[in-house]
């Protein structure tokens, strides 16, 4: 028996590798915001001076002590995520909101046992609209469903959320109600016990928050980058200025089906979404989803800094989303705003303290990535 349409679920305060940084992005020093001082129950993780050496290149010699990028306990055994989330969404600057997202913290208790999971479970979503709402609407209404109805799931899960994607475009092209110009991004998060599944089409950004460093579980499907830019063309399409065909700003997107051919066929514009899996552990705090409204104006790394900061300050992921969203509007970012903040723990980060050392020591680019993030953090 088919489900009925999925409402969205708020996530405010319910229950319960990665692709890497862009070649041009730089690391953004956030200002120092005063939001008093953090729980007294937050732990400490200290990083001890250590002769150990950090993986990576471009060593540099620093007068610190070198840092460990894991904590003392190392692995957690038996470790399982609690799901919570918060999430905000602004008009920006433009005449009309597109973007829609969902937050479903918990699977079983939003479905009432329609379908069978292997281990809790959660479902976010972020759905940039172009041309009107209603594709996002949509999507956003109907994609999960697709996903659990899907005769993949729940044995191969990434097959399930392939297949639903382009189910939906589908859906979009037959629906008599979607205007054909309308068209959406896509990215999503399904979580069953510590296997994260990342889905994007689009150019809408997962990040993972690890110990305080950024790393990136999805890539912007612009249609500038190279091998969208090669398939594009392989496939009888061009990029003119930064658009496809002339006309839109991102390669991948679900609807937009006046620009694609009969169902079925191969397109330069695909709802074929790229999949990441990912397993959770202790070091992994939490994950924000955002639109490229929040992308365009902050890097990766500096969203990180700003979700955790909040996290040891008030331990509320839904005002670490309306604080990124703040900045982004401060950075005069030009779209809509859309922000998803997902923590893994009831509890918030542990601080991290760094020791210093009168011993010069060498520390690796990575290394140097993570201090940049503790450092924005004081």
């Amino acid at each position: 028996m088919p489900m009925p349409i999925l409402e969205e679920g708020r996530g405010g305060g319910g229950g319960g590798g990665g692709f890497g940084s862009k070649e041009t992005e730089s690391i953004d020093v956030v200002n120092p915001v005063n939001n008093g001082k953090p729980p007294r129950h937050v732990p400490l993780i200290r990083h001890p001076g250590s002769t150990a050496r950090l993986g990576g290149s471009a060593e540099l010699d620093l007068d610190i002590g070198s840092l460990g990028l894991r904590s003392p306990s190392d692995v957690i055994p038996g470790f399982l995520p609690v799901f919570r989330s918060g999430s905000c969404a602004e008009i920006g600057p433009k005449t009309n909101m597109e973007d829609e997202h969902i937050c479903i913290d918990n699977l079983v208790d939003h479905l009432g046992g329609v379908a069978c999971f292997p281990s809790p479970g959660a479902f976010y979503g972020v759905f940039d609209g172009h041309g009107g709402t209603d594709a996002a609407s949509f999507v956003r209404e109907n994609l999960l469903r697709f996903i659990i109805e899907d005769t993949h799931f729940p044995n191969y899960v990434g097959k399930a959320i392939k297949s639903a994607f382009m189910k939906t475009d589908h859906a979009i092209a037959d629906s008599i109600s979607i205007d054909k110009s309308s068209g959406t991004t896509a990215l999503t998060a399904l979580i069953f016990g510590r296997t994260l599944h990342i889905a994007n089409a689009g150019d809408c950004r997962a990040v993972l928050g690890k110990r305080g460093r950024a790393v990136e579980l999805s890539r912007d499907h612009k249609p500038n980058c190279h091998s969208e830019r090669l398939r594009i063309e392989r496939l009888g399409g061009m990029v003119y200025d930064g658009y496809l065909n002339g006309q839109l700003s991102v390669a991948r997107a679900l609807g937009d089906w006046h620009m694609k051919g009969p169902k079925g066929s191969v397109s330069p514009l695909s709802a074929e979404p790229e999949l990441q899996e990912t397993t959770l552990s202790e070091e992994d705090e939490f994950l924000i989803m955002g639109c490229d409204g929040l992308w365009d104006v902050m890097s990766s790394q500096c969203a990180v800094t700003i979700v955790r900061k909040g996290l040891i300050a008030h331990n509320d992921p839904q005002k670490c989303a309306r604080e990124l969203v703040q900045e982004a509007l401060r950075r005069n970012t030009c779209d809509n705003l859309t922000v998803v903040v997902v923590c893994f723990s009831t509890e918030p980060p542990p601080r991290i303290e760094i020791t210093r050392s009168r011993v010069r020591r060498s520390i690796s680019l990575e290394g140097l990535n993570f201090l940049q993030g503790v450092l924005d953090t004081v």
